[in-house]
């Protein structure tokens, strides 16, 4: 098990770039297979969990290769919706939720048999909210707890497209459909209870594919093909934000990120900090394959707690982890509601922030759909564990630069499924 030993910065300061945007990457690597011709993806992220996906499309015929050298864009030759191959092996997704919700959309429209699985935390993690639409449309998918847990048997049908209201705001979720309805008969027919991140609906705007949006409600005609084009993926807000925050709560700070991401359904964040009293200017606004991207300039400063409503939560479901250690450095009790999405991630986030922030000496209380943070406490340095997340990880790893003494985080090896360098980076600008 890989751990890293952090102790108390004397200041956060430089000008950095975050790594490619993963949600965006995975997006890119799906959307470039089933295209016709080449795409050619820059900025995309080598991670564990978009490398999975990368590996699974290869196995149903796909050449994905990395242009010139290693870290250079990838260039994708696309088949068709309608031009994968039937996978000789079990296609293992690691880590990723992402990748397998997203490809048990794809796959439940294709001519062919495949499974779909993943590690030990994956095939924990609940898949009943794609599957259950998904069969609705016509799709056999088969699994442990009635189709709930992976492994998953997806039989490849012909589907129809269908009118559906999700029961939660998940991306994911509404990502999946919208790549099988891609490949359905009929308009496919959306409403989310809450705006979620819309990487997909912008990635099928630049490629060419209609889907009109009214309010809460998203329409898809599927397309009879689309052709490849050429994909920049922006800096990642979620991995920023590790550093945002660092250099928030870390006395006499100053950095730079640049070329980062800010769609509005991610920087709920921002948003937060800003009214618990964080200092970040928004620089160089500009638009790249219908992302919003700029660059943040973030110093310290004190913070204050603040109530975390329920209709926060969507916009920064990944930055909860963080956010969190944001809340133990401030003044004031910060209460987070509406956050149960959080118990089915990597890990249980709600449980694991409790448990080890606690260890540093933050006083915190668990909430069946949140927590209550009392901040303002000196925090002390302590071994703390992982449990597998790489956000966790992360987040104990930035709470150990305002503690005294040494904070070691155990686990750290699975950051490589978000973020690769993150250690380095940390060392590089932390004093």
């Amino acid at each position: 098990m890989k751990s890293v030993a952090v102790r108390k910065s004397r200041g956060i300061r430089g000008t950095i770039s975050a790594p490619g945007d993963k949600s965006i990457t995975h997006r890119a690597i799906i959307l470039g297979s089933l295209a016709r011709g080449t795409t050619v993806v820059n900025g995309y992220l080598p991670s564990e969990d978009c490398l999975h996906t990368v590996s699974a499309f290869r196995s149903m015929g796909i050449s994905i290769e990395e242009v010139q050298t290693a870290g250079g864009p990838l260039r994708i030759d696309g088949k068709g919706l309608h031009g994968l191959s039937e996978p000789s092996a079990v296609l293992d997704l690691g880590n990723s939720g992402t990748g397998l919700r997203l490809l048990t959309g794809v796959l439940a429209g294709q001519d062919f048999f495949s499974v779909l699985t993943g590690d030990e935390s994956l095939r924990r993690r609940p898949m009943r909210r794609v599957v259950d639409p998904l069969r609705r449309m016509g799709a056999e998918i088969n699994g442990r707890e009635g189709g709930n847990l992976a492994p998953l048997g997806v039989r490849g049908r012909r589907l129809k497209g269908i009118a559906y209201a999700l029961p939660v705001a998940s991306a994911q979720v509404k990502s999946a459909l919208l790549l099988a309805g891609l490949l359905a008969e009929g308009r496919t027919v959306l409403t989310e209870p809450l705006p979620s991140r819309d990487h997909t609906e912008r990635m099928f705007r630049g490629l060419g594919i209609s889907v009109e949006i009214k309010g809460a409600e998203l329409s898809l005609e599927p397309p009879s093909e689309f052709a490849g084009c050429e994909i920049d993926v922006p800096g990642d807000f979620s991995s920023a934000a590790f550093f945002i925050v660092a250099a928030t709560i870390v006395k006499d700070s100053e950095l730079v990120i640049r070329h980062v991401g800010v769609n509005p359904t991610r920087t709920g964040l921002l948003n937060l900090l800003s009214e618990m009293g964080a200092e970040i200017r928004i620089e160089n606004r500009r638009e790249v394959n219908q992302e919003p991207v700029a660059d943040l300039v973030v110093r310290s400063r004190p913070l204050k707690g603040i109530p975390i409503r329920p209709e926060s939560v969507p916009k920064t479901i990944d930055e909860f982890p963080i956010l969190c250690v944001a809340a133990a450095v401030a003044e004031g009790e910060t209460v987070v509601r509406g956050a149960e999405e959080l118990r089915v991630k990597e890990t249980d986030r709600i449980q694991a922030i409790v448990r080890e922030l606690s260890k540093l000496g933050v006083d915190l209380k668990e909430l069946p759909d949140g927590l209550v943070i009392r901040g303002g406490r000196k925090l002390s340095g302590a071994r703390c564990l992982s449990y597998g997340d790489h956000r966790i990880a992360m987040a104990l790893a930035i709470a150990g630069l305002v503690a005294e003494g040494e904070t070691v985080v155990e686990g750290t090896e699975w950051i490589e499924t978000s973020f690769p360098g993150f250690e380095r980076l940390l060392r590089s600008v932390g004093q």
